[in-house]
């Protein structure tokens, strides 16, 4: 009976496997990845800096998987293709580089950019969106403002580029809300998130679990830092 009972099981795992399979097949929506963006800041500001290159990616992923019509592939599946290809956050990603992963993981769409500081406080982000089936650059953007102000032109970056690659409208209670709460997030909260995450790609979790304490007790309502701490403390590494 215990032998029945233990195939049962087993054959309940690999009808659940193939059932999410078929969702995932049958997904028509646009896929959309996005790259870690390269550091463009020089001097001691380059290494202060450099957990953005990570933190910058996740915060666009969580912005454009706000928007229902689309899927967007999380951080830390393309972490581990990153691993697999070795490339690291520190890599300077092109366009062939972008569609080669894009194919890998079977997107429509590769983010790409970087980010920029100056001396004023002031911090550019550009990001470039490629087709990946024709290989083809189909939008450029570039937002720009304090540095203090990360989180809202993250957010505005991610409008612009679900717009400018016409892909499907975010609902506009979504947008707004999601503007409103970008605008309250201090920018030590998003640079101890980035360093977070910098960190658990390093391969320290406790670590990791400590700064992102530390940036909920900046910002106790930072979605994407308790949702990372709930994660690590499950023991889980994302699906």
């Amino acid at each position: 009976m215990s032998h029945v009972k233990a195939w049962l099981a087993v054959a309940a795992v690999a009808v659940s496997g193939a059932v999410h399979s078929v969702r995932a097949q049958s997904d028509e929506r646009p896929t959309v990845a996005v790259m870690y963006f390269t550091n463009g800041a020089i001097g001691k500001a380059h290494d202060d800096l450099q957990p953005l290159s990570a933190g910058i990616a996740d915060l666009l992923i969580t912005e454009l998987a706000g928007n229902p019509g689309i899927r967007v592939i999380e951080r830390d599946n393309l972490k581990k293709l990153m691993d697999e290809q070795n490339l690291s956050a520190t890599d300077r990603v092109d366009k062939e580089t972008a569609v080669r992963l894009g194919k890998i993981l079977g997107v429509h769409h590769m983010i790409f950019g970087g980010f920029v500081t100056d001396a004023r406080g002031t911090m550019r982000l550009d990001a470039r969106a490629v087709d990946v089936e024709t290989s083809a650059i189909e939008h450029v953007e570039t937002v720009q403002g304090k540095q203090d102000d990360l989180m809202a032109l993250i957010n505005d970056l991610a409008a612009k580029l679900n717009s400018g690659m016409k892909l499907p409208p975010m609902p506009k209670a979504v947008r707004e809300a999601s503007a409103a709460q970008a605008k309250k997030v201090p920018f030590q909260a998003t640079m101890l998130y980035s360093r977070a995450l910098a960190a658990k790609d390093s391969g320290h979790p406790d670590e990791a679990v400590e700064l992102l304490q530390k940036s909920l007790a900046q910002f106790p309502d930072y979605a994407p830092a308790q949702r990372e701490l709930d994660k690590l403390k499950g023991g889980k590494t994302g699906e």
